[in-house]
């Protein structure tokens, strides 16, 4: 675990992961499923063993970096626990990004070499520039590629050599932040933080079970989707299903259906659409699910209740961050209180400060900190981003909380979205609740702007369900509920509706170009 500097194969996150099971008699349980293939332990083992001798003939040294541009497929498991057995360090690059922008990220960790599915490795190797890409086949497709990681893995010994020896706290991979408040960092973790997650969240929260399935819709490139579709269903010999396409509606509810998980993970605006589709019934599809849960953005409290009159499963929201891996505050099984993202997870302690560092009071707002064992060692060639972040032990989150009487903490915004109107603080998650609690409502997202006078007042944008159509009685009336609910002084001065809210990849909203607006 973090602190120990002992070098050894089990400091290496791939031992404990994966050897582990195969030692323990696990080897032939399953532990992957894609379109195309299906992987066991055993599969793993040696699949991820010959990517690590594969990297070591190709010249890769330990520390170096290899960018992941891939699709939620087997070809991600193998490479990244193959880099990790190797000491090389894994780079799960966001697949959605423009190829410009993905370029960009790949001169910054200066990857030397690149894994890609093959829908993205011509995009990738259009610049002479571009590292060695090797593509990973889907199915038939990729399969004629020169440099296919078939042809990649081929040659590799027959022997499973053990992972390079490590110490829990060597920098294992980077994850990229998602760019919801500025351009992406490099966050680097250690291979300790791994199974930290999983002894905190994943064991004494989600409560994973050898026997269970998991379906994440978020993707593995994701911190969020990292932990859910590999560490949790890894840490205990359990499986996943992995969906290499977007997650819309259609494309989970054919996964429920046809692989009936038992734990499913999404994010609020996932969940809104699920609820907008008339597919949407018992179990969302899968007879066997047995618990929901949520991240990225907070859950608004309609959609939590309406999921669990539904389905009849609860969502446990909570929140968490690339810098910390995975969740560290969430609602719990036998403890959900909808509208607040919950109590803190076992291992992790919290405080809310003001803006110079000191505690606030109960019920008084003020920026979140962190204390645990899952926290990144820094952002990559942002020294100063570094320093503000990572102060010590403590990790500032950005976001705006306070904690009430029973210790459930209620989120308030991104620290630099809170609006004080008329003197008085306006918590925007506040306002976006009560507007997404009408029936016309699907998103809604809320930002300061100037009034005639200069004044900060609150605007919303919102997305209407489909059918919906706007009109001032139902603007009026969007206000009017607002005040009711969030009080008198917090109702948007203007409300406008939008096709979409502007949102990153893994969708968080932009609230930065909600403000750049006329």
């Amino acid at each position: 675990m973090p602190g120990d500097t002992t070098l050894s194969a089990a400091g290496n996150a791939a031992d404990w992961f994966i050897d582990r099971h195969i030692r323990e008699g696990r080897g032939e349980r399953l532990a992957f499923i894609d379109p195309w293939r299906r992987l066991s332990y055993r599969d793993l083992q040696r699949q991820s063993s010959s990517f690590a001798a594969a990297l070591a003939r190709a010249g890769m040294r330990r520390e170096e970096r290899i960018a992941l541009v891939l699709r939620d497929t087997c070809a991600f498991p193998i490479a990244f626990w193959g880099a990790l057995r190797a000491g090389v360090v894994p780079v799960p690059i966001n697949t959605l990004l423009p190829s410009a922008q993905i370029g960009s990220l790949l001169a910054d960790c200066r990857a030397a070499l690149v894994v890609a599915s093959p829908s993205l490795a011509p995009a990738l190797t259009a610049d002479p520039a571009a590292p060695r890409c090797i593509v990973a086949e889907e199915g038939s497709e990729g399969e004629d590629a020169a440099e296919g990681l078939a042809r990649f893995l081929a040659g590799a010994p027959e022997a499973i050599a053990p992972p390079i020896s490590v110490s829990p706290d060597e920098t294992a991979f980077w994850l990229y932040s998602s760019g919801s408040t500025s351009a992406p960092k490099g966050t680097r973790h250690v291979h300790g933080s791994l199974r930290a997650t999983y002894e905190t969240y994943g064991r004494q929260v989600l409560g994973i079970a050898p026997d269970d399935l998991m379906f994440s819709a978020a993707k593995l490139f994701f911190a969020y989707g990292l932990g859910n579709a590999m560490t949790f269903p890894m840490a205990v010999g359990a499986a996943a299903v992995l969906l290499p396409g977007r997650p819309t509606p259609e494309a989970v509810f054919a996964v429920m259906r046809q692989h009936q998980p038992t734990i499913f993970g999404g994010v609020p605006t996932l969940y809104a659409a699920m609820l907008a589709d008339p597919a949407i019934g018992s179990g969302a599809g899968s007879a066997r699910l047995r618990r929901a849960i949520s991240a990225g953005e907070p859950l608004p409290e309609r959609i939590g209740r309406e999921f669990a009159r539904i389905t009849g499963v609860d969502i446990l929201d909570g929140i968490g961050s690339t810098e910390m891996l995975h969740i560290f505050i969430s609602n719990r099984p036998e403890e959900i209180r909808l509208g607040t993202t919950g109590r803190a997870v076992p291992g992790y302690d919290l405080k809310i400060v003001d803006a110079e560092d000191r505690e606030v009071a109960e019920g008084e707002p003020g920026e979140l900190l962190v204390r645990g064992p899952s926290a990144a060692e820094g952002y990559w060639n942002q020294r100063a981003r570094s320093r503000h972040t990572f102060m010590g032990e403590w990790t500032r989150t950005g976001d705006t909380y306070f904690r009430d009487a029973e210790g459930f903490y209620h989120y308030c915004g991104r620290a630099d979205d809170m609006l004080k109107v008329g003197g008085i603080w306006v918590s925007p998650a506040e306002v976006e609740a009560a507007l997404v609690a009408h029936e016309a409502v699907l998103e809604a997202a809320v930002v300061g702007h100037p009034d005639p006078e200069g004044l900060i007042k609150p605007r919303a944008f919102i997305v209407l369900k489909p059918g919906m159509t706007a009109s001032p009685a139902l603007l009026k009336a969007l206000q009017e509920l607002v005040k009711e609910r969030a009080g008198p002084w917090k109702y948007p001065r203007w409300i406008e509706v939008l096709d979409e809210l502007p949102k990153t990849a893994t969708g968080k909203i932009q609230r930065f170009k909600l403000r750049a607006l006329p």
